[in-house]
């Protein structure tokens, strides 16, 4: 059985080849020495023994070259390097549909007319030249003369010979029994044969390597993109995608777009807070809820039963000045611009996509050149007839037993669903009765506190405590899913990697949308909408009375909500992400007693680092589409969002450069044409934040009830005043309850201080009529205009922003003219090419055929000849 031919360290320490220095590395694969284990022990690791020489044997006989070194530090640790021969390449280059260049691209780029302040902004070119473009085109051995070749060993790049390398190894097998065959070594690597299996990074992340023919790639992105001082630097996406693949190229290309376009976003939001804050102190309403004469004056209804007691309106004086700074008439002029702007991002992502799409060479990359998972071949036991080709091929179950993993996957992601739901309604729970608690204790144990007693309410107290556990809940919550959404999608068995993310993808973020979301749309949507009135409240569970929005509306605490999970998220992502990695290299650094002068090798140094994760670039992107959810949906309650995702994602660039390239062994490169099934969700989220803004801007803010007041009952036939104003606007919007008509359960065990016998009459916000009145404690008219008017509203502003977003889709078109015509100009030089590289191995295989029928021809000639003679 063929093995690895062991050599010692040649003491190079940045050295990418074998020991003869003409062959590349080009994957590594790290293990324990079983010799080396404790005696008593040794028979337990025979078995893994025996699959690691039966895997290597298949590789060597698979053509790949191999060739092993024992660790410098830890003598049990064995690196096995791979490298790949020039035919090995070919072969697979043709597998995988690898487009090569064939030509140097001769289309002339227009020069952007922002270049001279760009210029400013862009990775020194000097270090990182502008790429050589070419015309591409999937390799084929058969035409080799047909492809743009200089040199064998730089036609092929490292990530592309990688790519391959992986794509072997995940073929390789280990053991064979009759007809049961084990392969692939991410099942080597489970069950423990392997340690770890990674492509290696081509130097240090800060130095230079010092072999001239390693262009140090590693060094140059560490320099320009991830330290500290490029921040102010657009990426080198070329390089990004060079080094990394496409995969890992187009998410930084779509989280840097989405950053500049939250710029403006940002401005504006930023605008419309200015203005907010400028006016709390000219608002009407606010200032009739600070007043003595008239907040003073009103006596409000307690808000839950028995602990409460009465309270007058200028306690939220505060507060109301606050809710004007996030519910005026700047937030609705934000929310429909964005609308638009939504629209504009994904419009021109599109075009930008597709431009990098062409560049990158992903445009004709279909879901037919992606070969299956190495786990969906190894369970293909059933035959069935391919619905294209017409063959029979090999599945992994029939259509029942798809039929039954689909539903059991359903059915699991809906109890968890569930179990979310049961979450929210038990913080609802704990807001109603935590209520009543600092309802009674809050006045008295704040009389220390003066200067915060008219900031921090009952309401307040109690949104904050529940947006925390609501937080942890969700932190908890993500935490358990996690795994069970894993084991579902691989019990699914989707046939390719994309199939497999589209999966976990879609059951990752139903689950998350409802986890961080539910919270939200409670409070903008049900919290204080059905409450009845104070002689008649309505229970949750029978038991609990369902609590009240501010006289201001419940829209402060929305944005109290939003505040915490956004900034709690964030800060929990960059302990994920920063501080956890740095730890664990630092706790194996010193576990493995690195000294500083020890010279270790590239592959021994990569070992030390972190290993990427199954899921890849799911949570960088899941992490990022939770946030624009954040900043859609809710952005009518909180203008600073976007400034805030801004600022969060400026750091998140280069947090995510820093961490792949300092932290993290080297990801397998991989092609991918966009961003996948996130594109369709990123949609989705923005029709949903049409409705949601519109909805919380007629249900959840004031603004409505202020409109129809000031342009209908603050004149005649309704008001008292000659023109229109805000004046009476408290007093119209506050109802009228006798206290005498409390029930026992819900009269207030004490009374305040001030509270005397010529007080009948409580105030609670509705718009019902009056005691006394023939329809006493009914809705009155105001209620319905109010309602008609929000109706319309929603209505009026749903069709006007999808009108918008249905032209803006239809006038940008989604590939720009540009790349249309290189496109085309490439598949043109394509044919002429294929054409002529086929009339040349047409005439190469007809010359002998031609020779012959002349020499035959000639000999005929010359016979007739002699016969005539």
């Amino acid at each position: 059985m063929p093995r690895a031919e062991m050599v010692e360290f040649n003491d190079k320490p940045d050295y990418l080849f074998f020991n003869d220095g003409k062959r590349r590395i080009d994957f590594v694969l790290a293990y324990e020495d079983e010799d080396k284990k404790e005696f008593e022990k040794r028979h337990v690791f025979q078995r893994r023994k025996r699959r690691r020489e039966y895997f290597e044997a298949a590789l060597i006989l698979m053509g790949l070259e191999l060739e092993a070194t024992r660790s410098v530090l830890d003598e049990k640790l064995v690196f096995v390097k791979v490298h790949l021969p020039w035919e090995v390449l070919c072969t697979y280059a043709e597998v995988l549909h690898i487009n090569l260049p064939i030509l140097p691209n001769d289309l002339t780029k227009t020069a952007s007319p922002f270049s001279c302040i760009t210029k400013f902004f862009r990775p020194n070119e000097n270090l990182i030249p502008t790429e050589i473009e070419y015309f591409t085109a999937p390799f084929t051995k058969d035409r080799l003369d047909y492809f743009f070749i200089k040199d064998r060993e730089l036609f092929f790049t490292p990530a592309m010979r990688s790519r391959m390398a992986s794509y072997i190894l995940c073929r390789a097998p280990f053991e064979v029994r009759g007809e049961i065959r084990k392969f692939g070594i991410n099942k080597l690597l489970d069950r423990g044969v392997y340690k770890a299996a990674y492509p290696l990074h081509d130097c240090r992340f800060n130095v230079r390597s010092h072999d001239g023919q390693c262009p140090s790639e590693r060094f140059l992105l560490y320099n320009e993109w991830a330290h500290p001082k490029s921040i102010y630097k657009t990426q080198p996406l070329d390089l990004i995608r060079k080094y990394y693949g496409e995969k890992i190229g187009i998410y930084f290309a779509w989280l840097g777009f989405y950053t500049y376009m939250l710029a403006i976003a940002a401005v504006v939001g930023v605008c419309c807070f200015i203005y907010g804050y400028h006016t709390q102190e000219t608002s009407t309403w606010s200032k009739e809820v600070c007043d003595p004469e008239i907040g003073g004056n009103i006596v409000m209804c307690p808000q839950c039963d028995k602990e409460c007691t009465y309270w007058k309106l200028n306690n939220t004086c505060e507060s109301s000045k606050k809710l004007c700074i996030f519910d005026n008439f700047g937030t609705l002029v934000f929310a429909i611009f964005m609308a638009v702007w939504v629209t504009l991002f994904l419009e021109f992502w599109k075009r930008y996509q597709a431009r990098l799409e062409y560049e990158w060479d992903t445009v004709e990359f279909l879901e037919q050149e992606e070969q299956p998972r190495a786990e969906y071949e190894a369970k293909c036991i059933y035959e069935r007839t391919n619905p294209i080709t017409k063959a029979n091929e090999k599945a992994p179950f029939t259509r029942c037993g798809k039929c039954m993993r689909v539903t059991c996957g359903f059915g699991t992601v809906l109890f968890w669903i569930m179990l979310i739901i049961a979450s929210v309604v038990a913080i609802i729970v704990y807001r109603l009765a935590v209520f009543f608690t600092f309802s009674a204790n809050l006045k008295i144990d704040l009389k220390e506190l003066e200067p915060f007693k008219g900031y921090l309410t009952a309401q307040m107290a109690t949104s904050v405590t529940a947006s925390i556990i609501s937080f942890v809940i969700i932190m908890i919550l993500n935490i358990l899913y996690e795994k069970v959404a894993i084991w579902i999608t691989d019990f699914e068995l989707p046939r390719t990697k994309t199939d497999y993310e589209n999966s976990l993808t879609l059951k990752m973020f139903l689950f998350q949308f409802v986890n961080y979301y539910s919270s939200c749309f409670y409070i903008a949507f049900f919290k204080g909408k059905i409450v009845g009135y104070p002689g008649a409240p309505v229970y949750w569970l029978g038991k609990y009375r369902n609590e009240e929005c501010d006289p201001g509306g419940c829209l402060i605490e929305l944005t109290t909500q939003l505040t915490i999970i956004m900034g709690g998220k964030a800060i929990w992502n960059q302990i994920q992400e920063v501080l956890l990695p740095w730890v664990k290299n630092l706790i194996s650094r010193f576990c493995m007693k690195v000294r500083s002068e020890t010279v270790l090798p590239r592959w021994e140094q990569d070992y030390q680092l972190q290993p990427q994760g199954t899921l890849g670039l799911f949570y960088e992107y899941l992490e990022m589409v939770i946030q624009f959810g954040f900043v859609t949906l809710f952005v009518a309650s909180f203008p600073l969002a976007p400034l805030l995702a801004f600022l969060n994602n400026i750091f998140e660039i280069r947090v995510d450069a820093w961490k792949f390239i300092t932290q993290f062994r080297r990801m397998v490169p991989e092609k991918a044409q966009g961003i996948g099934t996130w594109q369709p969700i990123l949609q989705g989220i923005t029709i949903l934040a049409v409705v949601t803004n519109a909805m919380i801007i007629a249900f959840t803010s004031d603004m409505i009830p202020r409109l129809v007041y000031y342009w209908s009952f603050s004149v005649f036939p309704y008001g008292n005043h000659t023109g229109n104003t805000m004046e009476g606007y408290i007093n119209s919007s506050l109802s009228v309850f006798n206290i005498v008509d409390f029930s026992n359960i819900s009269r207030p065990n004490e009374l305040p201080y001030w509270f005397n016998n010529n007080i009948t009459t409580c105030r609670y916000r509705d718009f019902r009529y009056p005691p006394g009145h023939p329809r006493q404690y009914e809705y009155n008219i105001f209620y319905w205009h109010v309602i008609a008017a929000k109706l319309g509203f929603i209505i009026t502003v749903e069709h006007v922003v999808y009108l918008t977003k249905f032209i803006l889709g239809y006038v940008i078109p989604d590939v720009p003219k540009a790349v249309k015509e290189q496109i085309k100009r490439e598949r043109y030089l394509r044919q002429m090419i294929l054409h002529e590289v086929n009339l040349s191995m047409v005439s190469r295989h007809m010359k002998p055929v031609t020779d012959n029928l002349i020499m035959n021809m000639d000999q005929s000639s010359e016979l007739d000849l002699d016969f005539d003679m």
